[in-house]
């Protein structure tokens, strides 16, 4: 979820940067206008994933951990004596 949400945050700072630099909204471009209830709903979706990024990084001081990988311990033997 974290990574979708990621995507979703750099494709909404694309289009930010896209009506900054080339006066060219990238998602009313695909869908039509800005009014159009297609392109709204992305546009929440960018607005959502922005707040859960901007909250999961805050609630882990600084961190986002987009990918949870679990290293495998090494099992170790224990040999038992028998006395």
């Amino acid at each position: 979820m974290r990574f979708a949400a990621f995507l979703l945050s750099c494709l909404g700072g694309i289009n930010w940067f896209m009506i900054g630099v080339l006066q060219y909204d990238f998602i009313a471009g695909i869908f039509g206008t800005q009014a159009n209830i297609f392109s709204r709903l992305i546009y929440a979706f960018i607005g959502v994933s922005s707040i859960y990024i901007l909250a999961v990084t805050t609630f882990s001081k600084g961190r986002l951990k987009l990918f949870n990988y679990k290293q495998k311990q090494p099992k170790i033997k224990r040999e038992v004596e028998d006395f």
